[in-house]
């Protein structure tokens, strides 16, 4: 396997620079440890990357009773050591059986928690059961743990850039590609799909992001993620520094801002001059894109929409009030929030909404929204246009449309749409809005709070794996919501709801946070390929055309290369026969919701992008919930 060339700007002081060559192994300690001669058991679990001192840590043992692995029993010793990696034991307590004993309906597993919070010295260290002489991974307590994990999270977007070239010093030589869609009658030169024969309708839609496991581009589904980073962003500024290994690092930018950019410079290439945006771009086929630049397919795009040009307009809104911030930007800035405001006039111009502008025949996913969804976005956009402008016409929008946003329409408040329920915290947080309907907004997420239904706070009794997510909602790109999930929680946290403990809160999104990096029924870090920066098992294969079954890029641990670091996959999919997988194939079918995953990239007739395709919206919802722990 090749490491990430860069990695060096990103990993831990107590790791080896580089890793090592061997396909998918751990990256060493510099020297051998008392740690290494012990046998690592898998029925350990602990976060791969490690803990911050002042936290709750508990290790879970599990012992498999339901599913594929009902045959892989376990059963603990009575002492558990905390040691340091040269053998320094530390903290001594026995496991304590979560539940007395029960088997998790979610994972069909039962357990024991391994509680050593008191533990906050900096250093390296293994969980050890001592009667059976086996440990767990190796993992940091550090108070900066999670900085080395936020640069290949944030990465992920680099990678799915389209037009540039990924060249070395900002890809390793396993990533390297040529700029793709630039070609002949490509994305610089892009026909409108339904007048493709007409000249005067080429259109320059070059740029911007891959949406997902292909290399579309969609107006519409780009907005948790642009929306979703912004407030990461605003949220804690200085976990964002300027030097994540992209082409624009060291300009005086924070890289966030700068990736968000490059979304953003695509989206006013897809805005018309009256204000509307097109819809999506892509091509007529399903092609084989690897790497991208190998596909010359003629690309098209679906015409304007007004759920793009409202979705549009609460984008540019939003970057335009962020990167004002930025002296540098002020002109950028200026120019979004014009066109946001354009934007807006055309969307409310238009009295019918049209929700049927994407015929499919442009792969892959349908872009339109439904008039209830076009309706929260209006409403996201007048907060975010209310913020550049300070104009009343926006807050008397809000005043009188505030509901409409799916906040007001399902439990648990940014755990679905998570940019709109972010929205209307971010408005009641600026200090000219009106006092009345900020008090009411955050009485109205109190509310959603106290309602309980296992979102909020953090319960011992549900979920062995500390990370409760309700079993409807293990479908399809089930690590959306389970991430958001997590910073619904951290908004008690940051929003003034007069709670005066919000220690559960956060304990409950540090419990997903941990869940995501190995405290799973898996004991799998949710995200591609993060062996060089400490990860013992990482997810080795995703649904991506770029790195598809039997490519160089297939997998981490058996291909010359493997998909980049920092990859989330879409995660365990209980409903994945539902969605195309045969039940045959169980694992991800037939089993319980947590190991409704399987760590494979085949294509048809297999359908693994129901289960292991990644999307910028995952990795947004992910990068929010980590940053928030990154100092």
């Amino acid at each position: 396997m090749r490491i990430f060339a860069l990695c060096l700007l990103a990993l831990p002081t107590t790791l080896n620079a580089c890793g090592s060559d061997q396909h998918g192994s751990s990256a060493p300690a510099a020297q051998a440890t008392v740690a290494d001669r012990i046998p690592l058991d898998h029925h350990i679990l602990v976060d791969q990357f490690g803990y911050l001192p002042d936290e709750t840590k508990v290790a879970v043992i599990r012992d498999p009773v339901i599913g594929y692995d009902k045959n892989d029993r376990f059963s603990p010793g009575g002492r558990y050591e905390l040691r340091r990696v040269d053998g320094e034991v530390v903290f001594t307590a026995a496991p304590a059986a979560w539940k007395g004993g029960a088997v998790g309906a979610l994972s069909g597993d039962r357990g024991w928690w391994f509680d050593f919070s008191s533990v906050i010295n900096p250093g390296r260290y293994f969980v050890y059961d001592v009667s059976r002489n086996v440990r767990s991974p190796s993992f940091s307590i550090d108070p900066h743990v999670y900085r080395a994990i936020l640069k290949p999270a944030m990465r992920m977007y680099y990678y799915q850039r389209s037009a540039i070239a990924k060249t070395a010093p900002f890809a390793d030589a396993c990533w390297v590609d040529a700029a793709a869609y630039v070609g002949k009658g490509q994305d610089t030169e892009a026909r409108d799909i339904t007048d493709r024969n007409n000249d005067a309708k080429v259109k320059d839609v070059s740029g911007g992001w891959f949406d997902a496991g292909d290399t579309n581009k969609y107006v519409t589904f780009a907005a948790q993620a642009v929306h979703q980073l912004l407030t990461a962003y605003s949220t804690n500024k200085a976990a964002f520094t300027d030097d994540f290994a992209i082409p624009e690092s060291g300009n005086g930018i924070p890289d966030l801002i700068d990736e968000v950019r490059w979304e953003t410079n695509w989206l006013k290439k897809m805005q018309y001059a009256d204000g509307s945006f097109a819809l999506k771009v892509g091509e007529l086929e399903y092609v084989p894109a690897s790497p991208p630049s190998s596909d010359h397919s003629a690309r098209f795009y679906v015409p304007s929409c007004t759920s793009a040009t409202i979705a549009g307009a609460g984008m540019l809104a939003h970057a335009a009030y962020v990167f004002d911030k930025f002296p540098a930007l002020s002109g950028e800035a200026a120019d979004l929030k014009r066109r946001g405001l354009l934007a807006w006039r055309q969307y409310q111009s238009t009295a019918t909404k049209q929700t049927s502008c994407d015929t499919g025949v442009v792969h892959a996913g349908l872009a339109d929204l439904n008039v209830d969804d076009q309706n929260g976005l209006a409403v996201e956009a007048a907060i975010y246009l209310f913020a550049a402008t300070a104009d009343s016409v926006f807050e008397k929008y809000i005043e009188t449309h505030y509901k409409e946003s799916h906040s007001y329409h399902d439990i648990g408040w940014s755990r679905y749409k998570a940019d709109q329920g972010e929205a209307l915290l971010f408005y009641a947080g600026l200090p000219f809005a009106a006092p009345a309907l900020s008090k009411t907004i955050l009485a109205d997420k109190l509310a959603d709070v106290r309602a309980g239904n296992h979102i909020y706070g953090f319960d011992p009794n549900d979920d062995l794996y500390r990370a409760y997510l309700h079993e409807a909602q293990y479908h399809w790109g089930s690590n959306n919501p389970r991430a958001n999930y997590g910073n619904t929680n951290l908004d008690v946290v940051n929003h003034n709801l007069g709670i005066s403990d919000t220690s559960s809160y956060r304990a409950r999104a540090l419990g997903i946070l941990h869940y995501f990096h190995g405290v799973n029924p898996l004991g799998m870090v949710y995200m591609s390929n993060m062996y060089a920066y400490g990860a013992t098992k990482s997810v080795n294969e995703i649904y991506h055309v770029w790195f598809g079954a039997k490519s160089r890029w297939s997998d981490a641990k058996t291909s010359p290369c493997g998909p980049p670091p920092g990859y989330v996959p879409g995660g365990p999919n209980a409903a994945a026969a539902k969605d195309g997988v045969p039940l045959s194939l169980s694992p991800p079918t037939g089993q319980p919701p947590q190991k409704s995953y399987k760590d494979w990239n085949a294509g048809s007739p297999d359908s693994s992008w129901a289960v292991t395709e990644p999307g910028i919206y995952y990795q947004s919802a992910y990068i929010r919930l980590l940053s928030a722990f990154v100092h």
